[in-house]
């Protein structure tokens, strides 16, 4: 076939834009984020076993000391809940990091899609590969700690793991322009939030026993709204919750749609200063 005849062809080929391009991009990073998640073995099980020792260290601790059933429950949430803090800290917050020092960022801002594309995508491959491992710690709880939960709805629980998940992601995909700006200071900034936010968010007591910093945290972290609101579901009152129920469910809500426009606009702030400087993609800068 001639150039000629070739042309129209090239010329009529459908296109992969707006919405349909945005969510082509975002499947192909999830796609991405999963398959290497489950390329090495090794990797899955430090990441699945690791993150909940110290939940099983609280559950022994509390039934050691003779404290009710439910606080072996609010452990055990906790637990299931670090792995993805842990995930959202590492592999979303300090993810454009990594690939700058791999010299792969100038790639995310070449490719012709949008920035947040990519960015839902490995928040969508990174919940997935969590919730996989997330489960090695309800297993542990339930098969051998023998945690005991009250009656809950099934659709309540989903709904509230998903506002949860939401809000936490959202926030990740937030910090990781804000790391990217603090350039060498990344990795150094994620050591340091950590633990702060393992004992904020109350992930192995009750949040309410942090009085009037347990209503702050509250008001600025999702982890702590999202792991009081779980545990409502699954244990009623013996949760011990904050707030009622709806109420966490709204702020939940307004903290995804917060931290969604925030990372919206650091991005377009990025590549602003991308374009302007023309260093933000080398390493060591």
């Amino acid at each position: 076939m001639s150039l000629a005849a070739a042309l129209p062809a090239i010329e009529h080929r459908p296109r992969h834009t707006g919405a349909r391009l945005f969510a082509h991009a975002m499947l192909a990073r999830m796609y991405v984020r999963i398959v290497g998640s489950l390329r090495e073995p090794t990797w899955m099980i430090a990441d699945a076993i690791f993150p909940n020792l110290g939940m099983c260290a609280f559950v022994l601790l509390y039934r050691a000391l003779g404290a009710p059933r439910s606080y072996e429950a609010l452990a055990l949430i906790g637990g299931v809940l670090t792995t993805y803090w842990i995930n959202v800290l590492w592999g979303m917050g300090a993810q454009l990091y990594f690939e700058k020092m791999q010299g792969q960022l100038a790639l995310y801002f070449a490719a012709p899609c949008s920035r947040l594309a990519i960015l839902s995508g490995m928040a969508l491959g990174g919940l997935v590969a969590t919730l996989l491992r997330s489960l090695v710690g309800v297993a542990i709880g339930l098969w051998v700690f023998h945690v005991q939960v009250a009656p809950f709805s099934p659709w309540v629980l989903a709904g509230v793991f998903v506002l949860t998940m939401v809000a936490l992601y959202a926030l990740g995909m937030t910090l990781s322009s804000l790391f990217l700006l603090y350039g060498r200071e990344a990795w150094h900034t994620a050591n340091a939030l950590q633990e702060p936010v393992y004992f904020l968010s109350g992930l192995y007591f009750p949040v309410r026993t942090l009085g009037a910093l347990g209503a702050t945290a509250a008001g600025v972290l999702p982890l702590t709204l999202g792991t009081d609101a779980l545990r409502q579901v699954l244990l009623g009152p013996a949760a011990q919750g904050l707030l009622p129920l709806g109420q966490e469910c709204l702020a939940l809500a307004g903290f995804g749609v917060l931290f969604l426009f925030l990372a919206g606009r650091a991005m377009a702030y990025l590549e602003a200063l991308a374009k302007r400087e023309g260093r933000l993609t080398q390493r060591w800068q």
